[in-house]
């Protein structure tokens, strides 16, 4: 994780809420089942600069076009999410709506509508029940406080456990701390799929510094993890930075700037392998590692290939190393490439090398598929460029999930 030995970093607990100066709260509203959390509140207790990173689906949900109005100026401070509707493909009524919980936090909290960032997820094309989600953020402000679990929980969909990440970092006699806390199991297939992430940080930060990282972070994490090839119309990372933990404003080719970039990706790291390791029925977590290509674009494209492919995904649920899908899914990436020159290998056996199988121990390299995380390892022969995606296995219960997720 640490490229830079001068540069001290320690893992930390607490999510979003592990930098200074933010507040949660959470109340259970009754968009989803009777008692569930389904609302939360995140708060930056002082002015803070914010970037965000959105779905690239044409389909945008109604909290996706508020909020990149808000982000737009660059002052968001803070964040309603609800889960169990994703306020998407609702029409112009769900768009009010959508402003209308902007309005209705930023009164709660104190701030202005364009200060609040809205984000929701669930089900597509139903209207939000505005009189619980208005008492709901009523309780949430009631309740905010520096446990953001309840926060957590509340933006679950199908989610079997809470997702969060955080880091403090010291460099140069200063301190910070980056955090987050994220949800997603399925339709997980981002291009900035259902994902949402909420990335805080108390380093100062300008506007645009902040968005040169975000993106950076983002395609090297989110954008290279895969449930089942679908984007949803709700996709959304936001990053507030509140210059909470003091010392100047980290600036691009300084040690503070490398540290924080570092420590972003690392957390959105984290959150993104949370993610894939609780896809919709998944009992795997899968990391396809593609070194040797010509650049790092094609060795994430050629990884992610891999990973999202359903017939790898389902070898993977049978312990089958079936090298040939692996192949065949480079094959169709639509990065160049030169078969002849490609090694496959399930876990440490090499199964694929110079254009035909490798003699193997069968049983070895299905055994490599049996743990809870899974490596495929590809070596190419045209460059010196390396990625990594991640994915899951594909089980019976993906289609049990979402062959009744509205009944």
């Amino acid at each position: 994780m640490n490229k830079y030995p001068e540069i001290g970093i320690t893992e930390l607990s607490g999510g979003a809420l592990a930098p200074e100066g933010f507040v949660a709260g959470a109340a259970a509203c009754g968009i989803r089942e009777e008692g569930r959390l389904d609302l939360g509140l995140l708060l930056s207790e002082r002015p803070a600069v914010a970037a965000a990173v959105f779905t690239c689906n044409r389909v945008k949900g109604a909290p996706v076009v508020v909020s990149r109005e808000a982000v737009g100026r660059g002052r968001v401070r803070a964040v309603v999410a609800n889960s169990g509707n994703a306020n998407a493909a609702t029409g112009r009524r769900g768009l009010e709506d959508a402003r209308a919980m902007q309005r209705l936090a930023a009164r709660e909290l104190g701030l202005r509508p364009e200060e609040v960032a809205v984000a929701s997820t669930g089900v597509i094309g139903e209207r939000l029940p505005m009189e619980r989600v208005e008492a709901g953020i009523r309780r949430a402000a009631a309740g905010l406080g520096r446990d953001g679990s309840g926060f957590a929980a509340a933006i679950l969909t199908t989610d079997t456990r809470i997702k969060q990440a955080a880091v403090r970092v010291e460099v140069e006699g200063a301190e910070f701390t980056v955090g987050g806390t994220a949800k997603g199991s399925g339709m997980i297939h981002p291009n900035m799929g259902t994902m949402l992430a909420f990335l805080t940080t108390d380093a100062a930060l300008e506007g645009e510094t902040l968005r040169g990282a975000l993106s950076r972070a983002v395609d090297r994490t989110f954008n290279r993890i895969t449930v089942d090839g679908d984007t949803s119309p709700s996709d959304m990372a936001l990053l507030i930075a509140n210059g909470a933990a003091g010392g100047g404003v980290l600036r691009p080719g300084s040690p503070g700037h490398a540290a924080f970039e570092e420590a972003l990706e690392e957390v959105a790291r984290r959150l993104a392998r949370e993610i894939a390791r609780d896809g919709e029925g998944a009992t795997k977590l899968l990391e396809v590692v593609v070194e040797g290509a010509p650049s790092e674009e094609d060795a994430a494209r050629l990884a992610r290939s891999v990973a999202g492919s359903n017939l790898v995904k389902a070898a993977v649920a049978g312990e089958d190393a079936n090298w040939g899908r692996v192949l065949t899914a480079l094959g169709y990436s639509g990065a160049g490439f030169d078969p002849e020159g490609v090694e496959i290998h399930f876990g440490p056996v090499l199964v694929f090398a110079g254009g035909e199988p490798v003699e193997h121990d069968i049983s070895a390299a299905n055994a490599a598929l049996g743990g809870e995380e899974v490596g495929i390892r590809i070596r190419l022969s045209g460059g010196s460029a390396a990625a990594a995606a991640w994915g899951c296995d594909l089980t019976s219960r993906y289609v049990e999930i979402n062959g009744s997720y509205r009944t």
